[in-house]
């Protein structure tokens, strides 16, 4: 990649040292293709390494900016230091794409916010990219301006899903008086427990009245934390839990029911299969859409809700705009024969299919007419014989 025009910052941000050694990196190599990996691999020669900090290797976007994330590790300080000058001069042809990119891994993401906080466009991004570290917003939201303020303000999902970032964006002095007002009252409807946070108790007494602070009614809902205890949706050592028995999950559902929404979008995020199978049917737009960003959902989970014809609309749309999950061809013939999938997203995806499965499509009356029609002008183009 040849070294184009930088972005020029008003303050360019100092860059945060990560530990320099080589197993401190939490990502891998995995996600370069196999003859790029030379340049983060520390047994290869420094120039190679000198170069992708540089910015002169033909990379992706959102490739180069976990390359010079993993260099930060390194254990020669001129590369790290390379690595970071050019982390903080990116192109915006370079970090407009990146920054979008929910493929990218959280820590690239929480560090690249951690720099760019103050460049409201590319902070921006950052926040609105699902795969941005909670805890990296949450940190912003005590520091940042008026405008990036506003933006992780009106993200209910964070909100609810990380108590934290209610808590630092009401001590952000420059944040509106309105802003967090508006902020405390949805927290606070949605059965949100901050009682450090004077703002809270303010919009209790606002919504509720005074006997709420004085005297707050005994709450006896289960909270995800408890839950998760209860039924072990941990796992020992990092395995997945052993499934439930059915007099448990009959339990656990009764529970779930009668928990509040923040709690039900930190057991949908923090949660076990169980879990998620009752969350994803919540009639709640915010709690569906967390069990799909879960971190721990399968791809087995994926593709059960990609073949529901009563999956809600904003599920459907997380699964068919994640590159790594359509890169599942199971996955892909599922929304091409829902109904739910608009139609555009379909007639897309029906043309990376086999065509046995096409010829199927245009004999199968249980899909959408649109998709059926598509796919019999897609063989009747195949079966045309071509004029010479």
């Amino acid at each position: 990649m040849s070294e184009p025009d930088v972005v020029e910052t008003s303050d360019a941000p100092a860059v945060p040292q990560l530990q320099a050694q080589a197993n401190g990196c939490p990502i891998t190599d995995q996600f370069l293709p196999p003859n790029m990996r030379k340049h983060v691999d520390l047994k290869a020669p420094v120039p190679l390494r000198m170069m992708a900090a540089k910015g002169l290797v033909p990379l992706s976007p959102s490739d180069l900016i976990s390359v010079l994330f993993m260099l930060m590790y390194g254990p020669e300080a001129n590369v790290r230091d390379t690595a970071g000058k050019t982390a903080t001069t990116l192109p915006d042809r370079i970090a407009a794409s990146a920054f979008r990119d929910e493929q990218v891994p959280p820590p690239v993401l929480a560090w690249y916010l951690t720099l760019y906080g103050t460049h409201d466009t590319y902070a921006e991004m950052l926040i609105l990219n699902a795969n941005t570290p909670d805890g990296a917003v949450a940190e912003l939201a005590a520091t940042c301006g008026l405008r990036i303020a506003d933006i992780i303000g009106a993200n209910q999902l964070r909100l609810l899903r990380h108590d934290d970032i209610i808590r630092q964006l009401a001590r952000n002095p420059v944040a509106a008086g309105a802003l967090i007002s508006g902020v405390c009252d949805f927290a606070v409807r949605n059965g949100v427990k901050l009682p450090d946070v004077p703002q809270m108790l303010e919009a209790k007494v606002r919504l509720f009245g005074p006997e709420a602070v004085a005297a707050p009614p005994v709450d006896t809902s289960p909270t995800a934390e408890q839950l998760i205890a209860e039924y072990g949706m941990e796992g020992e050592g990092g395995a997945p839990p052993a499934p439930l028995e059915e007099g448990k999950k009959l339990t656990l559902s009764q529970k779930i029911m009668k928990m509040n929404i923040s709690e039900k979008i930190k057991l949908a995020t923090k949660g076990n299969k169980e879990a998620r199978t009752v969350l994803i049917r919540d009639s709640n737009k915010l709690v569906s859409v967390a069990v799909i960003r879960s971190p721990r959902i399968t791809e087995g989970e994926v593709l059960t809700q990609a073949q529901n014809k009563i999956c809600p609309d904003d599920v459907l749309r997380v699964i068919y705009s994640n590159r790594e999950w359509l890169r599942m061809y199971s996955v892909k013939l599922a929304l091409v024969k829902n109904p739910k999938v608009p139609q555009g997203v379909s007639m897309r995806l029906l043309n990376q299919l086999h065509e046995s499965d096409v010829k199927s499509l245009a004999r199968d009356k249980n899909v959408p007419g649109s998709v059926q029609m598509m796919a019999k002008k897609h063989m009747l183009k195949k079966e045309t014989p071509r004029k010479d």
